[in-house]
């Protein structure tokens, strides 16, 4: 069995795997037949690479979302696609908390403060006053994995949680007016592209913080960088539309905290994937059951 990787993934599982050509690029530049195992991490599997690589029959996606793989295009073909769901849960889970913290208590515009040698006098800087999580309420959209375990540790904060699912919780609207903080745990799909649309984003109330570790595109980000930019509202952005492309009104915006797509880097989290990745792939060459084969 012959497989083609993206990249070099972290972690000793990843040197159970034999035989692996590491591309130099993506999409190849030329046909690559005889493999037929794909191990990626966010690059575009569509149609156009499902060419490149004729004898394909499985698509190992590092990572729980799979929203650059066109799992359909792969079905017709009869490539089975797989990814890494459960072990990160906890990692994204402590970031997205990190970044309520940032944004609620203004911790890198504190940091930055103090390096730019303005702490000349007094402590209680009016621009640096933040505001409580305990007792504030928490708006979780999407109750999943991650969701309920972001939940968890908000409580221990002393926040109040609500949530909004498909299949229960406030509805999306509500939820939007109601809550201080919201914090954004969807997948992507045609159904939550845009989801959090400029009509709903005005929905929030004035000093609302919302928390995107989840996909770029499941707000609008053109109308959120507008509402970044008026001061009404903060954002913890961990993920972005066109990345690793970031709206550039942003970068000098005291009320936003970015990170480059991070929420799942961390050493143990990273190679804990690596290893659900790999038993894809051992599973595949045994002609075994796939653990995590995505069938939506």
């Amino acid at each position: 069995m012959r497989i083609a990787a993206t990249q070099v993934f972290p972690g000793a599982a990843w040197d159970e795997l034999q035989d692996v050509t590491l591309l130099e690029s993506w999409p190849p530049v030329e046909p690559l037949p005889g493999i037929e195992v794909l191990v990626e991490a966010v690059v575009a599997v569509g149609p156009e690479e499902l060419e490149l690589l004729p004898d394909l029959r499985l698509v190992a996606n590092y990572g729980v979302g799979y929203d650059r793989v066109d799992v359909a295009a792969c079905r017709e073909r009869g490539v089975a696609v797989t990814n890494t769901p459960g072990v990160l849960d906890a990692a994204v889970a402590d970031l997205t908390l990190g970044l309520i913290l940032a944004c609620r208590r203004h911790l890198v515009a504190s940091d930055r403060f103090v390096r730019e040698g303005r702490w000349r006098r007094g402590w209680a800087r009016p621009e640096l006053l933040g505001r409580d999580l305990e007792g504030a309420t928490l708006g979780v959209v999407g109750f999943g994995r991650i969701g309920r375990q972001v939940a968890s540790r908000a409580q221990a904060f002393g926040m109040r949680i609500v949530f909004h699912r498909r299949a229960g919780g406030l509805p999306l609207d509500e939820l939007l007016r109601t809550a201080e903080v919201v914090s954004l745990h969807v997948p992507l799909t045609p159904e939550t592209d845009g989801l959090i649309s400029r009509e709903r984003l005005a929905l929030l109330q004035d000093g609302a913080t919302l928390v995107n570790t989840a996909r770029g595109a499941i707000v609008d980000e053109d109308a959120l960088v507008e509402e970044l930019v008026s001061g009404r509202i903060s954002a913890g952005l961990d993920v972005f539309a066109d990345e690793p492309h970031v709206p550039e009104p942003l970068f000098e915006l005291p009320n936003v905290v970015l990170t480059p797509h991070v929420a799942s880097a961390t050493v143990e989290t990273r190679a804990a994937m690596t290893r659900v990745l790999v038993d894809n792939v051992l599973a595949f060459a045994q002609g075994d059951s796939l653990p995590n084969e995505v069938v939506g």
